[in-house]
C-alpha cells in the first residue's frame, strides 16, 4: 500500500533538524514517529480493552475494592512499604 503524505514546510524544516540530530534520514525519523504513535494508540486500545473486560467482570460478581483503599495501598507501596492487597467485597 503506497502512502503519500503533504507535510507542511515548517514541520518538514524540523523533521530534517531532528534527523539530521540523531544521524539518520527525515524519512526514517517519520516513520518511527508513525510507529511509536501506533504503538501507543495500540497500548491505548488494549487498556481500554482491559478495563470494560474487568468492569463487565465486576458487575457480573458485584465484587470490587473502594478505590479509597486502592489509593491507600498504592501510596504505601510507592513509599517502599509491603501492605496487604485490599479484599474485593461485595457492593451495591
Amino acid at each position: 500500500m503506497a502512502v503519500s503524505l503533504r507535510v507542511p514546510p515548517e514541520v518538514k524544516k524540523k523533521v530534517a533538524k531532528l534527523a539530521e540530530a540523531q544521524d539518520t534520514t527525515s524519512h526514517a525519523f517519520m516513520l518511527d514517529a508513525i510507529r511509536e504513535k501506533v504503538q501507543a494508540e495500540e497500548a491505548r486500545a488494549a487498556f481500554h480493552a482491559e478495563a470494560r473486560r474487568r468492569l463487565a467482570r465486576m458487575q457480573k460478581t458485584g465484587l470490587g475494592i473502594p478505590a479509597e483503599e486502592v489509593l491507600a495501598h498504592l501510596r504505601e507501596r510507592a513509599r517502599g512499604g509491603a501492605p496487604a492487597r485490599p479484599k474485593p467485597r461485595k457492593f451495591a
